[in-house]
């Protein structure tokens, strides 16, 4: 297959400059690309890669109906996408680095892609593009001019690596190392080594780490007997191997010290935690075996930092909203910047402030051209761009406003004259330009503590309750009570891209919120008030009907408006044994008749309930009692208006247990978020948010003192004590205090220890016993999190994970991030 695109498309949700993109319609276990042919037909691309098991119905016709479009008809859309990756990395005579393992793949890739970019042109996969689908779009960017590649790989089953083998065609490879990540897709550990070691079957060279036996002795058994021109290169710290490597870690720096063949070169570093020293050996050795002096390698990793790898949404000074997305900047990174930014607030001004692209390999004004294109594709108001090489091809950028500053420093000096207020800024720029310093001026001030939102991990626990319907279910997702502490407004962005057919809030105030932020999706108000029927029909918010009171008031209100068609759709609420909200029994009758052709204002979106023991076993006879009931309403309710509506009864836990019960549509409420409420699926969740503080103080007391107000933490033991920027009016609970609660303190080796709290919790400070940690001030500390589930966390105290994430208080700055 042929194609003269210059991007490669997979997601119908990514699409910024259509005219030169194809669109790959590639199946898998829980989507198909094929169903979204038509809005990336709309959004102007014109060339497709579809199957041909899907060309049958009204997938065929849609697409024979084309006139105008290339389509490509294949077995399979993803090795289509794969082949024509391979065909293309073949073109190409350069060194190319695979690197595979269990962790620090996308770490060791940035590193040495900024150790080797003071002299190399690197291609390099972006982020974490290390997938079926990853690997064949970070290849397609290698051009012409490009001295080396440097590509991840990842698998989770068997039969997967050899394919990814095939798109990179590694020449030099580094193992990472081996934990266990995807376990489950393999029989045992040395199957998932031996799968993970296919990538470098015609590779020339192999750097790994011979501490691993399991790693060293398949490398010796089954690789090298497939490719008998391997040449091994280890190191270790304990095993035999080519280079002897120590680690000698004070609290201010750590000395490596590398001896090979009885010559020992010595490097410092920042980096003290076990898993950012082992990254840097994988750099240092292959940097030593590539022919790279010591001396130089050691000035070079110096100006190393911490990747975060993380793009996060953040609150700005002025009222505005910040996207940081500053530990690199390559085009695809850019593009992919680009579209999460396009999927925030439309009526938020867009700015974006640009360091010099480095290492894309492609001509300056080619490179700038399509960066101009991208930018004006997004709207984007204004433009800073920064670096020598941006500002030279200011003539190409046709936006309303654009300012070029040659340095970082530059731009700061000039900061204070820009308006940002309300405005959505990204933030993109490469390493060397330290475009931290510019986040930290526009970035809001706040405390220490914060609520980490991991957006990744909503997408997961969606795509997981979906992966529960039957086809055509639809989903609400509840956003209320600020999205379960979460924060409406972003959450609901992301549920809109993700393409939720309802949103669901508590109050009237809560859907204005989501209007005023750029919300379309349909938004039911659980308790509206008639105080609020002006605001509902302003902002087409679907108000929940539960009483004879509230029905009528609202039909009085309808009869007195004078354009019936602006009146949105209501929702009937049927009480079948929640006895909270909604109609009882008796009420049916009046309420068909106030449904009936009477009241033709009255449109009806949908019917529903809620089970009041979904997630509990205990509870089935009820529940199925309560579904019969509302099946008998809903049907007494449908006859009376004519026609079919929504019907739904099913919340998170009801998802899980009650399949059967699913109906038109399903509520998705604190499964979101990571919890299961039944107990029964909560390994398939991620938990979705992390509150995390910081160490303000540590202080050594010994035996016998008392700690905190009433003298209630009573010292055992010489003990360290630190204190936490966080108390009770963020949200800690005060029954967590005096030992009920802990938190997790990481340690150098990536594991880490639970720390009790010591006394009363404070207003704003906690003091936690730090006793046989090495943990200093300054340092953060998870409140709760993956390390520290708050499932866990509500058990101790008697109370649900809902009230302790309702509860962070609004004064906790929140961080949305995305990987």
């Amino acid at each position: 297959m042929q194609t003269s695109a210059t991007y490669l498309l997979t997601d119908s949700r990514h699409i910024t400059s259509p005219a030169q993109s194809i669109f790959f319609a590639i199946r898998g276990i829980r989507h198909n690309g094929h169903r979204y042919l038509r809005d990336v037909y709309l959004a102007g691309v014109r060339e497709f890669v579809v199957e041909k098991g899907e060309l049958s119905g009204e997938t065929g016709a849609l697409v024979r109906g084309w006139k105008d479009a290339s389509v490509h008809v294949v077995e399979n859309s993803l090795r289509a996408l794969q082949d024509l990756a391979a065909s293309h990395r073949a073109q190409f005579d350069i060194p190319v680095l695979g690197i595979t393992g269990s962790n620090g793949k996308t770490i060791v890739k940035e590193w040495l892609a900024q150790l080797l970019g003071y002299d190399e042109v690197v291609a390099a996969s972006p982020k974490s593009y290390n997938s079926q689908v990853g690997v064949p779009l970070s290849v397609w960017n290698i051009h012409a001019s490009h001295t080396i590649g440097i590509f991840e790989a990842g698998i989770s089953q068997p039969q997967e690596m050899e394919l990814l083998q095939q798109i990179i065609r590694p020449s030099m490879g580094i193992f990472t190392n081996i934990g266990p990540a995807h376990d489950e897709g393999f029989r045992s550990t040395k199957q998932k080594i031996t799968e993970k070691l296919k990538l470098f079957q015609k590779s020339g060279k192999l750097i790994y780490r011979s501490d691993y036996s399991l790693i060293r002795e398949e490398v010796d058994l089954i690789l090298r007997a497939a490719n008998p021109e391997l040449r091994p290169v280890t190191w270790a710290t304990y095993a035999e191997a080519d280079y002897r490597v120590s680690f000698r870690v004070s609290p201010v720096q750590t000395v490596l010290a590398v001896t090979m063949a009885g010559e020992s070169s010595y490097f410092t570093t920042s980096f003290r935690d076990d898993a950012s020293l082992e990254n840097l050996v994988h750099c240092i050795v292959f940097l030593l075996d590539y022919g790279m002096a010591a001396e130089i390698i050691q000035d070079r990793i110096q100006r190393l930092r911490p990747v975060s790898m993380r793009l996060e949404l953040k609150e700005g000074i002025a009222g505005s909203r910040l996207i940081d997305d500053t530990y690199n900047n390559d085009l695809q990174g850019l593009t992919m910047a680009l579209a999460f930014l396009g999927r925030q607030d439309p009526a938020r001004r867009k700015m974006v402030v640009l360091s010099d692209v480095l290492q894309s390999g492609l001509r300056p004004e080619d490179l700038y051209g399509q960066i101009a294109t991208l930018l004006k594709g997004e709207n984007i108001s204004r433009l800073i761009g920064i670096g020598p090489e941006i500002g030279r091809h200011l003539a190409l950028f046709d936006l309303p406003d654009a300012d070029f500053y040659t340095t970082t420093e530059e731009f700061l000096r000039a900061c204070d004259r820009y308006d940002f207020a309300d405005a959505l800024i990204l933030v993109k720029g490469a390493r060397p330009f330290a475009f931290e310093r510019i986040v930290n001026r526009l970035q809001q001030k706040v405390h220490g503590t914060v609520l980490e939102i991991n957006l990744d991990a909503l997408t997961h626990n969606l795509n997981f309750y979906r992966s529960r319907l039957t086809e055509g279910t639809k989903v609400m997702v509840m956003v209320k009570a600020f999205a379960y502490g979460s924060g409406s407004a972003e959450v609901a962005a992301l549920l809109q891209f993700h393409k939720v057919d309802y949103l669901g809030v508590a109050y009237t105030d809560e859907g204005v919120m989501l209007r005023q932020n750029g919300i379309r999706l349909p938004v039911m108000v659980m308790n509206p008030s008639s105080a609020s029927f002006d605001a509902l029909v302003k902002y087409d918010l679907e108000p929940e009907m539960y009483s004879r009171r509230i029905l009528t008031e609202w039909i009085h209100y309808c009869e007195a408006q004078p354009d019936a068609g602006r009146i949105p759709a209501v929702h009937i609420k049927l009480d079948t044994g929640m006895h909270r909200l909604g109609f009882v029994e008796e009420d049916y009758d009046w309420l068909a008749e106030q449904l009936t052709v009477r009241h033709t204002f009255l449109k009806v979106a949908g019917i529903f309930s809620h089970l009041v023991g979904a997630d509990d076993g205990v509870h089935n006879t009820f529940s199925a009692l309560q579904y019969a009931r509302f099946v008998r309403g809903t049907g007494l309710l449908e006859q009376a208006i004519g026609k079919k509506v929504l019907k739904h009864i099913l919340n998170s836990a009801g998802i899980v247990r009650f399949p059967e019960y699913q109906l038109d549509m399903v509520r998705l409420g604190i499964g979101l978020y990571g919890v299961d409420a039944t107990g029964l699926e909560q390994e398939a969740l991620q938990p979705a948010s992390c509150l995390k503080t910081v160490i303000s103080q540590i202080k050594e007391l010994p035996a016998g003192e008392s700690v905190g107000y009433g003298r209630r933490g009573k010292v055992g033991h010489a003990s360290r004590i630190g204190t936490l920027a966080i108390g009770y009016a963020d949200g800690l609970d005060r029954r967590l205090g005096n030992g009920v609660g802990r938190v997790w303190v990481a340690d150098r080796s990536g594991g880490g220890s639970y720390c009790p709290t010591v006394g009363n919790i404070c207003m704003d400070m906690t003091m936690v016993d730090l006793t046989g940690t090495a943990a200093a001030e300054g340092e953060e500390v998870i409140v709760f999190g993956k390390e520290n589930p708050i499932y866990s966390i509500a058990g101790e105290i008697g109370t649900i994970p809902y009230e302790l994430l309702t509860g962070v208080s609004e004064r906790v700055k929140r961080v949305f991030y995305k990987v």
